[in-house]
C-alpha cells in the first residue's frame, strides 16, 4: 500500500507516529511523510491525483494538516480518522455540544471569546476548569477557583479563539486515559495537569466495564476509529473531559505494530461513506483489550 502521513512539526522527533511509519515501511509499504507546517504541497498532484490508499493525520489542534486531510476526503480518498470526525473533536465547543446531545457523560460547558465574559457564570459553578477550545496535550489548562481570578496571570489574551469553561469534577488527582486502536480499548492512568502536586507513575491499568462502555460509545458518537478518551472518576461516576483523534497510545503494548495494522485495515475498507459531521459511523467497534499483564502494575 501507499500511504501519506501528515505530521506536524511538533511531532518531528516524537515516537508516535514515526514509529508507525517505520513499522509500515519495514512491512514493505510505501509511506510518504508530509510536514504541513513547513512543506510545499502540490494539491493537484498529491490530492487530486489520488495516488495514496489512505491519508493519516497527526497534528496539533489548529495545525494546517487538517485542511489537507479534508481536501483528500473531499475528493473521495480514505482518511484516518475520517476527516469529518476529526473536526468534531478538535473544536472542544463542538465536541461538548455533540457529546452532550448524544448522552455522553460530559461536564456542563460554557464558551466565550474573552476570559472576562466567563465571570457571568454563576459563582456556584466554581471552581472552573478553563482551557482553549482548540487546545491539546493539556496546553493552557487552568483551574480557576473564583470569578476574580479569571483575568489574572495566565488568562488568554483577547482575539486568540474561543475558551471553554467547565465545572471542576472532584477526583483523586489521577487522570484515566482510554485508547482505542484496532477496535480494542486500553486504559492507562497518569498525573493530572491540574494536580501537579500529586505525581503519578504512568502505567496501564485494568479497564472497568462502565468506563469501557463509555469509551466505546464516545468512538461511535464521534465516528472515530483511532482515538483516546480522557476520563475522570468523579463522585457521580465516570466523566469524559476530552476526546482526541490519533493520540500517543502510550503504554499500549506493541503500539506501533497495533496502530500500523489498524491503519492498513482502515485503508483497505476505504472511506466510511456519506454522512455529516458528528454522525459519521466509525468503521470499527471498540472492545476491551486483553487483561492487563501482571508486569503492567510495575510500569513495564
Amino acid at each position: 500500500m501507499r500511504l501519506c502521513f501528515l505530521v506536524e512539526e511538533h511531532y518531528r522527533y516524537d515516537g508516535m507516529p514515526l514509529e508507525v511509519v517505520r513499522q509500515l515501511t519495514a512491512w514493505g509499504h510505501r509511506v510518504d511523510v508530509v510536514w504541513p507546517g513547513s512543506s510545499l504541497v502540490s494539491v493537484s498532484e498529491a490530492v487530486g491525483a489520488g495516488g495514496h490508499d489512505a491519508w493519516v493525520l497527526k497534528t496539533v489542534s489548529g495545525g494546517p494538516g487538517l485542511t489537507l486531510l479534508e481536501a483528500a476526503a473531499a475528493v473521495g480518498l480514505t482518511t484516518v480518522n475520517d476527516a469529518r470526525a476529526i473536526r468534531g473533536v478538535r473544536d472542544k465547543v463542538l465536541a461538548a455540544a455533540i457529546g452532550s446531545a448524544r448522552g455522553l457523560p460530559m461536564p456542563r460547558t460554557y464558551a466565550a471569546a474573552r476570559p472576562e465574559s466567563l465571570a457571568e457564570i454563576p459563582e456556584a459553578e466554581f471552581p472552573l476548569v478553563v482551557k482553549p477550545a482548540d487546545g491539546s496535550s493539556g496546553r493552557a489548562v487552568r483551574l480557576v477557583s473564583s470569578p476574580d481570578l479569571l483575568t489574572g496571570p495566565g488568562a488568554k489574551p483577547t482575539g486568540e479563539g474561543m475558551l471553554i469553561a467547565q465545572p471542576y469534577v472532584a477526583n483523586s488527582g489521577i487522570d484515566l486515559k482510554v485508547y482505542c486502536v484496532g477496535g480494542e480499548l486500553y486504559a492507562t492512568e497518569r498525573s493530572s495537569p491540574l494536580h501537579p502536586d500529586k505525581p503519578v507513575r504512568e502505567r496501564r491499568v485494568p479497564l472497568s466495564a462502565e468506563v469501557g462502555r463509555i469509551a466505546a460509545e464516545a468512538g461511535a458518537v464521534f465516528g472515530l476509529d483511532l482515538y483516546g478518551v480522557d476520563v475522570l472518576l468523579g463522585p457521580d461516576g465516570p466523566v469524559i473531559v476530552d476526546v482526541n483523534d490519533f493520540p500517543s497510545f502510550r503504554q499500549v503494548p506493541d503500539a506501533a505494530a497495533r496502530v500500523g495494522r489498524a491503519v492498513l485495515e482502515l485503508a483497505r475498507r476505504g472511506p466510511s461513506g456519506a454522512g455529516t459531521m458528528a454522525v459519521v459511523p466509525a468503521r470499527t467497534r471498540a472492545r476491551v483489550a486483553e487483561a492487563v499483564p501482571a508486569s503492567a502494575g510495575e510500569g513495564r
